[in-house]
């Protein structure tokens, strides 16, 4: 554990699929969360339905942006059938707010704007999870 870290999240038995064909992405929001809850970095969509299985379904699911551009917003349906109850964030620069406004509209709960801050993603998981440190969970200018 490091300084910091609380240890009733780090043992609340709760998941995080970090979904982004970045691997850079995918490394950073795996180190922001990793102390505070359990998480796995997949590449695909795919790499996510086999790895969700039985016990090791995830509660959240942090969504790269490219995957809606690429799919449409009916990949949040797949996602939620896939992972009954999970929660998604779509991960996204801010130009790609608009696209993230659609994921939100087929279903998606919010939004994970860059850049990423280990304060900002720590505060926005743990509110979808119903965890203390409740944030706003979309900050979209395009909704102002």
């Amino acid at each position: 554990m490091q300084i910091g870290v609380e240890t009733a999240k780090a043992v609340d038995q709760r998941r995080v699929f970090v979904v982004d064909e970045d691997d850079v992405t995918r490394a950073a929001l795996q180190f922001m969360l990793h102390d505070e809850i359990e998480t796995h970095e997949l590449a695909t969509p795919e790499d996510a339905y086999v790895k969700g299985v039985d016990w090791l379904q995830p509660h959240v699911v942090l969504l790269g942006v490219s995957f809606l551009k690429q799919r449409g917003p009916a990949l949040i349906g797949e996602l939620a059938a896939k992972f009954a109850g999970v929660r998604i964030l779509i991960v996204c620069d801010k130009s790609e707010e608009v696209t993230a406004v659609e994921g939100i509209k087929a279903g998606a709960h919010g939004a994970l704007v860059k850049p990423l801050t280990l304060e900002s993603v720590r505060r926005k998981v743990d509110t979808i999870l119903g965890r203390g440190g409740a944030a706003p969970i979309v900050q979209l200018s395009v909704l102002k």
